[in-house]
C-alpha cells in the first residue's frame, strides 16, 4: 500500500540516481469510465458473439478484470451517489432516482448530500484538477451541481437521460453546460463527450498537478440511438439480428469508438503511463432494448445479478501487468472512492462504507475481512407501489432480495446457484433467512436517519 513514508524514501532514491522530472514526481491521473446501462455480456471480451468492442476489450486486456464488481444499485442517481461519497446510496442522500422535473410528474428520490467530502474534494485537497465529462444526474440546481460538489471542470448535461441524442434536450428543456453556462453544441452526445474529454486532457498534457476525470457517457441508456451508418454497418454484418438488439449494439460499438479516442490521445500525449483509468456501468443492462446480462439472471431495476453485476476493469501500466483477473474479490462503486484516496496518499479522516481494493491491484487475492463483508442494496421508487424500498442483502455466499415492496423474499445461495434460478425455501434455511433479513433491517433503519426529501 501506499503509505508517506514509502513516498519520501522512494522519491529520495530516485533524486539521488536520476535528475528528476516532472512525470516522475507527480502522483497518477485518474480516469473513471461510467457507462449507462451496459449488460454484462454486452462486450466482446465479456462473452458478447454479435458484438465488436475493441477498445473496451483492449482496456480489459491492458491490466486487472474484476469478475465480482457490482454497481451499488440497479438505477443510476443512487450509483453514481455512492461513487461520490464513498457511501451506501441510501446514506448518501440518493435512495432512488433523482427525476428530471415535467408538468404533472414531480417525483424524484434523492437529495445528495451536502455535509460530506466528495471524492473531487478530496482530490482537490490533494493537489488533483477534477473535472466531470459527461451525465451528471444528481441535481440540477445549487448546491447540487458539478460546480458545487468539487469538480472545477464540468463539460456535459445535468440531467437525467436525453431525449435524444442530437437535440440533447430533456422535457424540452437544454440542461447541456460548461461550467454554469448554458451551451447548444451540435453533434451525437458520444461523440461530444469524448470530443470534451480530449479537450480536457489536452489542456493537462503539460500541467503540474495530475487530473481526475469522472467521465460519464449516456450510452448506452435509451434512447437506443446509434450514428446511422453505425447501426447500418452492424445489420449488414449480423444477419437476422432483431432491430431492437441491432439498435443497441451499435449504440455500445459506437461508445466504444469514443473510449478508444480517448484512451488514444492519452497514449499519444504520453499521459497514459501515469493513469489510473477504471471502466464500470452504472447497473445491468435493461432487457426490455435486449440487453445481455449474461451469464447472469435479471437486469436493470433488478436485485438479481443481472442488474447489479457490472463490467468493470483498472488500468496502470506502471503498476499492473496485462491480463490480470481478480475472481472473487467482491467490490462496489462506493469502494473506488477510498481506492483512488489511497492510491493518491490522501488518507481519508471521515466516515465512509466504501472499501480500497488496491491491495488486490497490486496482487492481492483478498483483503482482511472480505469474507465477513455484509453488501446491502436499497432503491426506493414511486410507481405502483408507493414509494417502498425493495432491497437485498449479501452475507458470504448467501443473498436475500425481493424485486419489489410486495413480492415475497426469496433466498439464494450463490455458490451453488450463482445465477440465481433456485431460491431456497425459507423453511430450508430458517435461521439463514432470519440472519439476512436481520441484517438488510439494521442497514435500512441507518439509511433512514439520512434525510433526502
Amino acid at each position: 500500500m501506499f503509505k508517506s513514508l514509502h513516498l519520501v524514501i522512494g522519491v529520495s532514491l530516485i533524486s539521488a540516481l536520476a535528475p528528476s522530472s516532472p512525470a516522475e514526481e507527480k502522483s497518477p491521473n485518474f480516469l473513471v469510465i461510467m457507462v449507462d446501462d451496459l449488460g454484462y455480456g454486452d462486450l466482446g471480451c465479456c462473452g458478447a458473439t454479435d458484438m465488436q468492442t475493441p477498445h473496451i476489450d483492449a482496456l480489459f486486456a491492458a491490466g486487472m478484470r474484476f469478475n465480482s464488481f457490482y454497481a451499488n444499485c440497479t438505477v443510476c442517481s443512487p450509483t453514481r451517489a455512492s461513487f461520490l461519497t464513498g457511501l451506501y446510496p441510501d446514506r448518501s442522500g440518493v435512495p432512488g432516482v433523482i427525476r428530471t422535473p415535467r408538468e404533472g410528474f414531480t417525483t424524484s428520490w434523492g437529495n445528495l448530500r451536502n455535509d460530506v467530502t466528495t471524492l473531487p474534494q478530496h482530490l482537490q485537497k490533494a493537489g488533483y484538477h477534477t473535472a466531470l465529462i459527461g451525465k451528471w444526474h444528481l441535481g440540477l440546481e445549487a448546491p447540487d451541481r458539478p460546480t458545487d460538489v468539487g469538480f472545477q471542470h464540468f463539460h456535459g448535461f445535468l440531467g437525467d437521460m436525453m431525449d435524444d441524442y442530437y437535440t440533447h434536450l430533456r422535457h424540452e428543456q437544454n440542461y447541456m453546460r460548461l461550467g454554469e453556462q448554458v451551451i447548444t453544441p451540435k453533434g451525437h452526445a458520444t461523440d461530444l463527450f469524448s470530443d470534451w474529454a480530449i479537450d480536457y486532457h489536452e489542456s493537462r498534457k503539460d500541467a503540474a498537478d495530475p487530473f481526475f476525470t469522472f467521465l460519464a457517457y449516456n450510452a448506452p441508456h435509451d434512447p437506443i440511438q446509434p450514428p446511422a451508418d453505425w447501426l447500418e454497418k452492424v445489420k449488414a454484418r449480423e444477419p437476422g439480428i432483431t432491430e431492437k438488439r441491432a439498435g443497441l449494439v451499435a449504440l455500445i460499438e459506437h461508445l466504444d469508438a469514443g473510449i478508444g479516442r480517448v484512451i488514444n490521445h492519452l497514449k499519444t500525449t504520453g499521459q497514459w503511463e501515469n493513469t489510473v483509468t477504471i471502466f464500470t456501468s452504472d447497473n445491468g443492462g435493461a432487457l426490455r432494448y435486449e440487453a445481455r446480462n449474461f451469464p447472469f439472471n435479471g437486469g436493470k431495476q433488478d436485485m438479481l445479478e443481472g442488474g447489479l453485476a457490472v463490467s468493470t476493469c483498472v488500468a496502470w501500466p506502471s503498476t499492473i501487468k496485462p491480463g490480470q483477473v481478480s475472481e472473487d474479490h467482491i467490490s462496489l462503486t462506493m469502494d473506488i472512492y477510498p481506492t483512488l484516496a489511497e492510491i493518491a496518499d490522501a488518507p481519508v479522516s471521515h466516515e465512509l462504507d466504501g472499501r480500497s481494493f488496491l491491495p488486490i491491484l497490486k496482487g492481492a487475492e483478498k483483503i482482511d475481512g472480505d469474507d465477513e463483508r455484509s453488501l446491502y442494496w436499497v432503491r426506493l421508487e414511486g410507481g405502483k407501489h408507493g414509494g417502498v424500498p425493495y432491497h437485498a442483502v449479501r452475507m458470504g455466499d448467501w443473498k436475500l432480495l425481493r424485486d419489489d415492496s410486495i413480492s415475497p423474499y426469496r433466498l439464494y445461495n450463490l455458490k451453488s446457484d450463482p445465477y440465481e434460478t433456485k431460491p431456497i425455501p425459507r423453511q430450508k434455511a430458517p435461521q439463514k433467512y432470519r440472519d439476512l433479513l436481520s441484517e438488510s433491517m439494521q442497514h435500512i433503519n441507518r439509511g433512514g436517519k439520512i434525510p433526502w426529501r
